[in-house]
């Protein structure tokens, strides 16, 4: 379980990127972030694996309180926080598969870190993630020869070599066309109904946001707007959440698209 209890961020130049936050996510829920670019959402799934600090409240993951860990305890957490990013963070030249087994680098002995030896059931598990992605075949091609998407996927392979009880997608397909994104998302879903792992992603993509998760939080100015099921998800309440007038959903990525391009 993840609970926010009366969270506050404050960056170094006194932008209050998070106010009186109060959440709570139970183990197991898919759950989409929105809000309009800048309204805190990378901020709020960052503080969860300790990218930021809070500077105000309290966050507990799991009965742990995040801001109380120092060095090598937040390393050891963040082994149960898988995180994904939009720009993949992946190591283009090197395979498919020496970019999945990275994330077993943390618990390597220094002579194995050093040689880049690997066990075998290591590499089982790196490729037993890849074939849960669906992309088993492609272990031995380098990764900048791959599809965006594919990309994504191997990012998503890395994550769940780590065996994590969370993942974090912070934007996870921002940089995808429709199709492929619909692909990632679809591993999403099967990952969050197959093993119970609760998924939080920040999203701008509403209407996709609303197709995939069963909860939707909506962030504006640092402040949740909205946290309900995406049933209860209205024009009137997309419209509070992204300020604007904003009748339905395409205008809002629409008018998004914009902000993101200026």
């Amino acid at each position: 379980m993840i609970e926010f209890i009366n969270v506050g961020k404050t960056y170094s130049n006194n932008v209050k990127a998070l106010q009186n936050i109060n959440l709570q996510i139970d183990k197991g829920e898919f759950v989409a972030i929105i809000g309009l670019s800048g309204a805190g959402k990378s901020t709020l799934i960052r503080c969860i694996n300790q990218m930021h600090d809070i500077t105000e409240g309290s966050l507990v993951v799991d009965d742990v309180e995040v801001n109380s860990l120092r060095g090598k305890e937040i390393r050891k957490f963040r082994q149960r926080i898988g995180m994904i990013f939009q720009s993949f963070n992946l190591v283009s030249r090197i395979s498919v598969l020496k970019n999945v087994l990275v994330s077993f680098v943390p618990e390597l002995p220094f002579w194995r870190k050093i040689t880049g030896i690997f066990t075998k059931d290591q590499k089982i598990k790196a490729l037993t993630a890849l074939d849960k992605v669906g992309i088993l075949d492609k272990a031995y091609v380098r990764v900048d020869q791959l599809s965006g998407g594919q990309q994504q996927r191997v990012a998503l392979a890395r994550t769940l070599a780590q065996n994590p009880d969370i993942i974090l997608a912070d934007e996870p397909i921002a940089s995808l066309d429709p199709i492929t994104a619909r692909q990632v998302m679809d591993d999403f879903a099967r990952i969050n109904q197959e093993t119970n792992m609760t998924i939080i992603i920040n999203i701008h993509h509403v209407e996709i946001a609303l197709e995939y998760a069963e909860r939707i939080i909506g962030v504006r100015e640092g402040q949740i707007v909205f946290d309900g099921k995406v049933e209860e998800v209205t024009k009137d309440v997309l419209q509070h959440i992204y300020q604007g007038e904003t009748k339905d959903i395409k205008e809002i990525q629409l008018e998004e698209r914009k902000r993101n391009y200026v």
